[in-house]
């Protein structure tokens, strides 16, 4: 592929500061601004949430699709670059509770050399994955089936999504008791379990920092080479799905530290907070010039010269995997 459709390192980058926060797909209201930074504000307490997702409560009104002994309640959080031209940034994301399925998406920056805005096809692919998970759960509701079909969904996705670009794509879905991926490219996720990651998903790329890709240009990857992706869960865990801002600034054993500093806090039990905390301390390292970070190793191991983090859009789904 040509190397221009694929991020790159520009002199500039270290420059670029923080604009405004997204958390999920639009601008939420429950932010709190201080001192030029922005806090999501706890808007459901535990026992809320324990109220809207327990078998056990009478009222509860939302039916989840899957079977087994647990649940995943999710949350996410969203910082894009500062791109005065692109302020939605190239990331996108998704969170169907019902379905019981999250997804991430990073649109290739390096189309921007072309006057490409990939981060409109992230979105669109990101719309387009979920609306067909809804359809699947429409045309299922007659078989009672319990799981949705993430290949299927990848595919019907990548051939509805017309915007110029490419993206990475990670979408994730809990049934049986079992977390089901499908992955293209360089976003991650990781399986926590008492602390520590127990499981984490490997990255596909042609050569460093040129992930495989989903998209309409003559060299772009299609749905074929994604990874599929199977791992029991159990109540208790703590699913980190983020793109490589995330895991190009942040190290696994960083990534423990802050998940365990949310144990018996309510934190733990509000996604959406702990997924800002997280993507917070990823937006910190990323704008350090001296700190070693998951990036500058990957860089030495290439032989390139880079101490540091990278400035990117970082995207940050936290899901807790509950009892039923």
């Amino acid at each position: 592929m040509d190397e221009s459709e694929f991020d790159v390192i520009t002199a500039d980058d270290n420059d670029e500061q923080l604009q405004f926060l997204l958390c999920s797909e639009t601008l939420s209201p429950a932010f709190d601004v201080i001192d030029d930074s922005v806090m999501p504000l706890q808007t459901l307490t535990p026992q809320e949430y324990d109220n809207i997702y327990t078998n056990n409560n009478n009222n509860n009104n939302v039916s989840v699709v899957g079977a087994g002994s647990t649940i995943m309640i999710a949350g996410s959080f969203y910082i894009p670059k500062y791109i005065e031209e692109k302020p939605l940034g190239e990331d996108a994301s998704f969170i169907c509770v019902k379905e019981q399925t999250i997804g991430v998406a990073d649109g290739v920056g390096g189309w921007a050399k072309k006057g490409v805005d990939s981060g409109e096809y992230s979105r669109e692919l990101m719309k387009n994955a979920e609306s067909a998970i809804l359809k699947q759960r429409l045309e299922d509701n007659d078989n009672n089936s319990t799981s949705v079909d993430l290949m299927k969904v990848l595919k019907e996705a990548f051939v509805n999504t017309k915007a110029k670009g490419s993206s990475t794509a990670c979408i994730l879905s809990l049934c049986d008791d079992t977390l089901h991926a499908v992955n293209v490219g360089d976003s991650a996720f990781v399986v926590i379990r008492d602390g520590v990651i127990v499981y984490k998903s490997e990255i596909q790329q042609s050569r460093f920092n040129c992930p495989f890709q989903l998209g309409n240009g003559k060299s772009c990857d299609d749905p074929s080479v994604a990874e599929k992706i199977s791992v029991p869960v159990k109540a208790g865990d703590v699913i980190v799905l983020g793109t490589d801002g995330l895991f190009d600034n942040v190290h696994d054993f960083e990534l423990e530290m802050i998940v365990n500093n949310g144990v018996d806090s309510w934190e733990s039990d509000v996604p959406e907070t702990l997924a800002w905390r997280i993507a917070q301390y990823a937006l910190d390292n990323s704008k350090s010039t001296e700190l070693y970070t998951p990036f500058s190793r990957e860089c030495f191991k290439a032989g390139l010269e880079h101490s540091g983090g990278k400035i990117d859009d970082i995207t940050v789904i936290v899901a807790n995997i509950w009892p039923l």
